[in-house]
């Protein structure tokens, strides 16, 4: 894609030419200039901070093996119950992306696998549409067609569901995440059906979200006279579900379309897993307290390329600081790889990975040292593994160091 193409004025094309310089040394041969002002444009304009956000998504890319992410085997609970979809694409050829938001049963999916699942699960489904989108713009020879339509249906929202801790937590990491992460590829969102107290969950996580997202969203409430004109406006009747005032329905006259959307729902308590079941999974835990005011600091170097550093716990009765930091070994540069945060593994299991690097010693901190009048019990696994194809292959432990150390901290409890 062109410069010329792409219709850029002066000081535009002089910020994309300075801001590919830049990068060069990071770009694959698939990043086009279309690519890079996706990240100018979230940064306007400023090819200081543009570099900056393409770089640290590139190291989280590589610490979640983002391109590899297609071959990760979805758990089928997620298959079965996360509520999105393509219908069709929109006058320019752009996917056109249905997500029915009251059958994502957060309550239920955060009791039967993990945050980080989740996440996989939403960065796999992005990844999946961000190429869809791309082939599609080969198709129309057409830029535009790079961008995604969106369609959140709030009907029967229930917020109370978000107002759980962990379940706010996810939500708001997975807009940081995309975010941080996947600028500039949403053309339009149209948020339908919206009671009242969605109001109040919009404010909520609008701080997170950046100008250039807010003003592509548009929000109605229960009146297909207006959302419906407007969705029609920019996409065809009939690559419009039925069910949302379009002509496509599934071969059988769905409305629907479920053939091609997933409308999620109730998670069956059946598939609940247990606080038991969710740590028999052939690893080995240690069961420890950490005093008030202390910490639990885990020591593990990384010798081999294509290593995992995995964590699994859960605390009892009350929160914990979680927080992981690589350090090269040579250089002695520090990177934090999973701030270092209060996280409610009292109420949901904590759970996660992250690529590690050669040479490298990675620090994973479990620290109560704001605490000045409770000791956390806690049950933990944390391992580097040796190289994975994915990570529900068995790990192997190594020997750690534990280290428990008093400070003084401002009291939270």
């Amino acid at each position: 894609m062109s410069m010329k193409a792409l219709s850029l004025q002066d000081d535009e094309r002089f910020a994309l030419m300075k801001f590919r310089r830049q990068v060069v040394d990071i770009l694959k041969p698939e990043h086009d200039d279309y690519y890079l002002l996706r990240w100018l444009r979230a940064r306007n304009w400023n090819p200081e901070a543009a570099e900056k956000m393409l770089r640290d998504s590139m190291k989280f890319r590589e610490r979640w093996n983002t391109d590899e992410i297609a071959k990760w085997p979805t758990p089928q609970i997620l298959r079965d119950y996360s509520p999105h979809g393509v219908a069709g694409f929109d006058k320019e050829g752009s996917p056109i992306i249905i997500i029915p938001f009251a059958g994502f049963d957060i309550w239920g999916l955060l009791h039967s696998v993990s945050r980080a699942d989740i996440i996989r699960m939403t960065m796999q489904a992005l990844e999946s549409y961000m190429q869809l989108a791309y082939e599609q713009s080969k198709k129309t020879n057409n830029p535009n067609s790079r961008q995604f339509v969106v369609i959140f249906d709030m009907d029967n929202f229930n917020l109370k569901q978000y107002i759980w801790r962990p379940a706010s937590e996810v939500v708001i990491s997975l807009i940081k995440m995309y975010e941080a992460n996947y600028p500039e590829i949403l053309k339009c969102c149209y948020i339908i059906n919206t009671p009242k107290v969605f109001a109040f969950a919009y404010n909520m996580v609008k701080k997170f979200l950046g100008e250039y997202t807010i003003d592509k969203i548009r929000i109605y409430k229960p009146d297909r006279n207006k959302w419906l004109p407007a969705i029609l406006e920019r996409c065809d009747a009939d690559q419009i579900p039925a069910y949302f005032g379009g002509t496509q329905t599934d071969a059988d006259g769905n409305p629907k379309c479920e053939q091609k959307i997933c409308w999620g729902g109730k998670v069956p308590k059946e598939l609940y897993t247990s606080k038991e079941d969710s740590f028999n999974n052939n690893l080995t835990f240690t069961e420890t307290e950490i005093r008030k005011g202390s910490k639990l600091k885990l020591t593990f170097d990384c010798e081999d390329a294509g290593c995992f550093l995995k964590w699994e716990f859960r605390t009892f009765d009350h929160d914990i600081k979680f927080g992981v930091k690589c350090v090269n070994k040579k250089t002695e540069e520090s990177v934090i790889e999973v701030p270092l945060k209060r996280v409610s593994s009292h109420q949901v299991d904590e759970s996660g990975f992250i690529t590690c690097q050669p040479g490298c010693t990675y620090h994973v901190l479990f620290d109560n040292s704001y605490s000045y009048f409770k000791t956390k019990k806690i049950r933990y696994s944390v391992l580097m593994t040796a190289p994975l194809s994915d990570v529900e292959q068995t790990m192997a432990p190594i020997a750690i160091t534990e280290e428990t150390s008093p400070e003084d901290g401002s009291a939270e409890d």
